[in-house]
């Protein structure tokens, strides 16, 4: 098997079960900004300890953006994992729309699995567009920065790159989920809005994530690990 099929097939299971775990986590536990942030965090850590090895678990167009800002990834690379990415995402949304449809939870409807789907879909709440722009920056700037010291640093003890990465991500969603979702990944919102229609203030998380990856990447790979290989990726 390819290379690239083994990558593109890695990064959109990964992704899918982000996605998949965390709507149902807001459909069973919404009240519980807890729950939800351990169900998010959870499912990268395990996912990253799985798919580490084949594709660097990267389960996250921010994360990839960092990669290729910084010259570790090629661009025609970064698409490949982009749209598996997107695609996980995607199949996760639209799978969910037909389990919720009266066969899981008692909303019981198709109306009613869209709405838990949407409900699913980080969105501001109390906040203003750019706020919440400036919020997803500043949380996904320390998720990045943590994949880069703790996974790529060759610096770093390597058996603790998933529990690291998984723990910021719950810290980031406990800091910001009550504001914005706690997205701190395009992919997480783009599944469940296509699946679902959400598309309010899509802007919010595609700039910010994408902006605060570039910037947590290139803090780590020109300032902290300057001595640090570049892979040939």
């Amino acid at each position: 098997m390819s290379n690239s099929i083994q990558v593109f097939t890695a990064e959109a299971i990964a992704t899918f079960a982000l996605c998949f775990v965390g709507v149902l986590s807001i459909a069973a536990a919404g009240d519980s900004l807890v729950t939800v942030a351990l169900a998010h965090g959870l499912t990268i850590a395990v996912m990253v300890a799985a798919v580490g090895s084949v594709s660097g678990a990267h389960i996250n167009p921010a994360v990839t953006f960092g990669f290729v800002v910084t010259g570790r990834m090629k661009p025609a690379t970064a698409v490949l994992y982009w749209g598996a990415q997107l695609v996980g995402a995607a199949v996760a949304g639209f799978l969910l729309l037909g389990i919720l449809d009266g066969s899981v939870l008692a909303s019981a409807s198709a109306e009613g699995a869209k709405g838990l789907v949407a409900g699913g879909t980080p969105q501001l709440s109390g906040v203003e567009m750019l706020s919440g722009i400036l919020l997803e920056a500043v949380a996904t700037f320390f998720l990045v920065f943590v994949v880069f010291g703790t996974a790529v640093s060759e610096r770093a003890p390597k058996s603790v790159f998933p529990f690291a990465i998984g723990l910021t991500v719950t810290l980031g969603i406990m800091a910001i989920g009550p504001m914005t979702g706690g997205a701190l990944n395009p992919a997480r919102h783009f599944g469940p809005a296509l699946a679902s229609g959400m598309w309010e203030n899509v802007a919010v998380y595609w700039i910010g994530p994408l902006l605060g990856g570039a910037l947590g990447g290139a803090v780590q790979h020109f300032i902290l690990m300057k001595q640090a290989p570049i892979s040939s990726d």
